[in-house]
C-alpha cells in the first residue's frame, strides 16, 4: 500500500505519477529558456544522468551535456559527456566555462549551509545561465522519505525512522552511522535561502494545492518570461 502511494506520488520513472508530472512542467521552462540562447549550448549538469535527460525526451544535437558527479561515471555516447568532481569546489573548471549550469534536487544534499553556500557560488563562476532546483523545506511532505512533516521531527527520531523503516526513496539504513548520515546529509532549503544563494535570479515556484513545492532559481542572460 505505501509503496504504491509512493510510486503515484514520488516515482519519477512512473510517468503518471505527481513528481514526474511537476518536473515535465519545470523542463519545459528550461527548454523556453534554452531556446532563447544561441547554439551550439553547453551544459554541466551537477548531479545529473543520461536517464533523466531522456526521461525529458530531450534530443538536441546542437546541446553538449556534461554530467558532473562525485564517482566515476560510467561511458556515455554524445552529446554527453561525464567528469569526476564535487559541487562545492569547482577549481578544475575555469570561470564562464559553460552557458548553463543546471542542477535538479542536488544542492539540499550537501550536509551543511556553508557547503550549500559554496556551490551556489561555483555555479555562479562557472555558468553564463543556470536553472538550479530544490525542494521547499516548508511543504509538508519531505520528498526523500515521502513522509509527511519528516523534517521537523527531531534528529533522533528521523535517524530511528531510517534505520528501521524504509520509507520513500531512501532505504533502510544498515546501521544507526548509515542512518545518521543518510539524515545529516539532507538540509532542505527555504524560499529566503534560496534567494540569499541566487539574489540576482529569478524564482520560479511550483506549487501543489497553493503549497510551494519546489523552488528553481533561473538567470539566463537577456533572457525574461
Amino acid at each position: 500500500m505505501l509503496q504504491q502511494i509512493v510510486k503515484n506520488i514520488a516515482d519519477n520513472k512512473n510517468k503518471e505519477s505527481l513528481s514526474h508530472q511537476y518536473r515535465t512542467k519545470r523542463f519545459e521552462l528550461f527548454k523556453t529558456l534554452l531556446n532563447g540562447l544561441p547554439k551550439p549550448v553547453s551544459i554541466l549538469d551537477i548531479g545529473g544522468t543520461v536517464e533523466f535527460w531522456k526521461a525529458m525526451g530531450f534530443e538536441d544535437a546542437a546541446v553538449r551535456i556534461t554530467l558532473l558527479n562525485l564517482e566515476p561515471a560510467p561511458k556515455v555516447d554524445p552529446p554527453f559527456y561525464t567528469i569526476q568532481g564535487n559541487a562545492t569546489n569547482l577549481s578544475g573548471i575555469a570561470d564562464g566555462s559553460y552557458d548553463i549550469v543546471f542542477s535538479n534536487s542536488v544542492i539540499e544534499h550537501l550536509f551543511t549551509w556553508e557547503n550549500q553556500q559554496k556551490m551556489a557560488a561555483e555555479v555562479h563562476r562557472v555558468g553564463k545561465n543556470h536553472f538550479i532546483q530544490t525542494p521547499n523545506y516548508w511543504f509538508p511532505i519531505e520528498p526523500h522519505w515521502v513522509f509527511p512533516f519528516f523534517q521537523y521531527f527531531p534528529k533522533f527520531l528521523r535517524q530511528w525512522l531510517t534505520q528501521h523503516f524504509h520509507l520513500g526513496h531512501i532505504g533502510k539504513a544498515s546501521n544507526s552511522a548509515a542512518a545518521k548520515r543518510q539524515v545529516e546529509e539532507i538540509r532542505l532549503l527555504t524560499k529566503a535561502e534560496m534567494k540569499q544563494l541566487f539574489p540576482h535570479s529569478t524564482l520560479y515556484k511550483e506549487q501543489f494545492k497553493g503549497l510551494n513545492k519546489s523552488f528553481t532559481a533561473y538567470s539566463f542572460d537577456g533572457i525574461a518570461l
